[in-house]
């Protein structure tokens, strides 16, 4: 059965940069599991952090990450057929394929092998690990990240989709960064509006990301070997290793 390295976590958490650590250590690269990432243009607000990938002085490939254009419309069946593509490539260069992503539903689309119009999906043997955070610590790094996307344009981003004709309703469709500064910009909301109830969108965000993980766990038999985000990076990619190791046994 194809075996599947895959790391999840809440927003805010360091998935990215544990996994570009990861595929560094392990020849790896990376699939990701974000269902806004896929759209060009849209960068600061889905948090793509590209210099993530840069690890060690190695560019740390990755999959699935601008393949489809703003305004346009991606879903879990696309997104899971790009999965399959992407880990037969990696698979077929020797390299090891690392899931990375925040999407539970897409996440759960390749454990799960769901089926879409009758098409059978390959089984997957996934090793999932888990970045665990404090309540306290996960909302602190979401209110210095949100301060940190708006120093860097978010909003000018923003006006610049609006601008190059993607729809404002489709903008708001996308939730989060996108629905809170497009309802800023086209005059709904004043700023300090949009930035309050930016925040407190992220906050409940996160939490329904954990609610699903818990209920891959403890509803759909899912386990996750859950990982302390405040231990250090080397010493959790040292307990992948061993757990990957001990699933090929």
């Amino acid at each position: 059965m194809n075996r599947l390295l895959i790391i999840l976590g809440p927003t805010a958490c360091g998935k990215t940069t544990f996994a570009a650590h990861l595929a560094c250590d392990m020849d790896g690269e990376i699939i990701s599991a974000d269902s806004r990432q896929v759209y060009r243009g849209m960068d600061i607000g889905t948090g793509k952090d590209l210099a993530d990938y840069h690890v060690g002085g190695k560019d740390i490939p990755y999959h699935l990450i601008d393949i489809a254009e703003a305004g346009t419309r991606y879903n879990v069946y696309e997104w899971q057929q790009g999965f399959l593509d992407a880990y037969r490539d990696i698979l077929g260069r020797g390299k090891l394929p690392i899931l990375c992503g925040g999407t539970g539903m897409y996440i759960e689309s390749v454990v799960k092998a769901y089926e879409f119009d009758g098409r059978a999906f390959p089984e997957f043997r996934p090793l999932i690990i888990g970045l665990r955070i404090s309540r306290e610590q996960r909302r602190a790094k979401i209110s210095q990240r949100l301060r940190a996307r708006l120093d860097e344009g978010m909003v000018a981003e923003v006006q610049g989709l609006l601008e190059r004709g993607v729809p404002a309703e489709r903008l708001i469709r996308y939730g989060l960064e996108y629905k809170y500064v497009t309802l800023y910009l086209t005059g709904q909301l004043k700023y300090e509006e949009m930035v309050s109830l930016l925040e407190i969108a992220i906050h409940q965000f996160a939490k329904r990301q954990m609610t699903w993980f818990r209920g891959m766990e403890e509803r759909r038999g899912i386990p996750i070997h859950w990982l302390d985000v405040e231990t250090p990076i080397g010493e959790r990619i040292e307990t992948v290793k061993e757990l990957w190791l001990t699933q090929a046994e």
